[in-house]
């Protein structure tokens, strides 16, 4: 069995630049899902240290040099962040594995390349973006401006800590913003790699802070009156409550929530392909990612076909300690996920699905928090474990008749973050996108490209993240308008 990580223990957070001593006496013990062993430990920020960190970025805006920078200046500096992701993949990549039981030979790239990708997509986007621009309006010239919004609270879930993240701070920092991020008890390790490289980048002072805590001190953050800007991603329960908050101070908000993505596989489509494509994005980081292809609709004709297949893809991922290279599917980030999946494959039971595969805890595998890549068969898009987000590696096999059934099942849901679809015809397979009501859909492919915009309708959330559209949200739009007859 591979060992973990040494134990790491930080006393400090890391507020406006600096490492200063929390103005709190909790800890965040920090456990591991495979030992379930302590791991780390970490100060929990307090409501008094949120406003510490939020006042030094007021400053930072308000007076400091890094808004006032040219664009230039501002990437040369997060180019310096971007490249040591790339130095410092291998650690990131581990200690993410770790604390979250993301297979450590996925988490190179889901957890650390991908960040890399994140934070260099957002440089692309930054120097490709109109800030100014001159129009003919209807009274006369105008000037419309683009400029920041402000102190930002981004707050990231445990899942993919570095990635949402970058997908946050990437943008803001560009736009001229400062930050606080707020990290999650489960995973606030990776974040001290992260205060050190924005460190050896020169970010400068109190543009940017890191506060591990739970969720009472996030939502003190997200209410504080000195946040312009709050960017989420987490569970819809969570989701609304924040939205809830910033209301009271009109606070711009960005939601980026869960998902019960379909993949749906057309009656042409090859099975090995599809099966093979497919498999990996549907039990990604153990189940527990929000673009997850979690439910799977078969044509009826050839559901005995694609059951088989698929079952058989779920037996044979290997089951077991993230960071051994061989690992495809680890433990769970808690015990409460672990129970969580547990129970919702009871529902599925007793609702009258079929598990093909899976269905409690691995053989020899008595410690950690595991649970066996599930398959269930015959499900009805009734069903709670259709309907709602396990966030755990229970998948659901959904027969259909049509084309047109095939859709309907597709958008009967409340969520619209992701989706597939799978055919020997590229352009029938375009066709079915434009009719499912999703933020990202992918033909013959499972893909996030973070050129384009990415986020959800319905309960999936609001606003967009990467490309111009998500580069928008850390910005305000100002109209000047001219007088009559300059042209300038």
């Amino acid at each position: 069995m591979t060992e973990l990580v040494n134990l790491r223990e930080h006393g400090q957070l890391f507020i406006g630049g600096e490492l200063t001593d929390p103005l709190g006496q909790d800890v965040i013990e920090v456990i591991s899902p495979h030992t379930e062993e302590v791991i780390g430990r970490v100060p929990h920020a307090s409501a008094a240290d949120v406003d510490r960190a939020v006042a030094v970025a007021r400053t930072a805006f308000d007076e400091g040099p890094w808004p006032r920078m040219t664009l230039d200046e501002r990437i040369e500096v997060v180019t310096r962040i971007k490249d040591a992701f790339a130095v410092r993949y291998e650690e990131i990549a581990r200690v993410i594995s770790s604390q979250n039981g993301t297979p450590y030979t996925s988490s190179v790239m889901v957890q650390a390349l991908s960040s890399m990708m994140v934070w260099d997509a957002a440089i692309t986007t930054a120097r490709g973006f109109t800030y100014e621009e001159g129009r003919d309006g209807a009274l006369g010239r105008i000037l419309v401006r683009r400029e920041p919004v402000g102190v930002v609270a981004a707050v990231v879930p445990w899942n993919v800590p570095q990635f949402t993240a970058a997908a946050k701070l990437a943008p803001a920092l560009l736009a001229g913003c400062t930050a606080i991020l707020k990290v999650s008890p489960e995973t606030p390790l990776d974040a001290y790699l992260l205060a050190d490289i924005v460190t050896e980048a020169g970010l400068p002072e109190g543009v940017l802070s890191i506060l591990p805590a739970d969720r009472e001190v996030s939502e003190y953050l997200v209410g504080h009156p000195g946040v312009d800007k709050v960017s989420f991603t987490g569970s819809v329960g969570a989701g609304k409550r924040v939205m809830e908050v910033c209301a009271r101070n009109l606070t711009r908000i960005t939601l980026e929530l869960g998902g019960k993505s379909a993949a749906v596989i057309l009656p042409d489509a090859d099975a090995a392909s599809a099966v093979a494509g497919i498999a990996p994005f549907a039990w990604m980081i153990n189940g527990q990612a929000c673009v997850a292809q979690t439910r799977i609709l078969v044509p009826r004709v050839r559901y005995d076909e694609f059951a088989e297949a698929f079952t058989a893809a779920a037996a044979a991922l290997k089951v077991g300690d993230p960071l051994d290279p061989e690992t495809e599917l680890g433990p769970l980030v808690a015990r409460r996920q672990q129970q969580r999946s547990l129970d919702y494959i009871r529902i599925g039971q007793e609702e009258g699905a079929k598990i093909l595969t899976g269905g409690g805890r691995p053989a020899g595998l008595d410690r950690g928090w595991y649970v066996e890549p599930t398959l269930f068969g015959d499900v009805d898009n009734s069903m709670r474990i259709a309907r709602e987000e396990i966030f755990g590696p229970v998948i659901c096999l959904l027969p259909y008749g049509d084309e047109t059934e095939a859709v309907k099942i597709a958008n009967d849901s409340e969520y619209g973050l992701s989706g597939s679809v799978w055919t020997a015809d590229v352009e029938r397979g375009i066709e079915v996108a434009r009719q499912v009501r999703t933020g990202t859909y992918s033909v013959n492919t499972f893909s996030l490209d973070m050129l384009g915009p990415f986020g959800g309708y319905k309960n999936s959330g609001l606003g967009r993240e990467f490309g111009p559209e998500g580069y928008s949200e850390y910005l305000e739009h100002k109209m000047i308008h001219l007088p009559n007859g300059w042209e300038g």
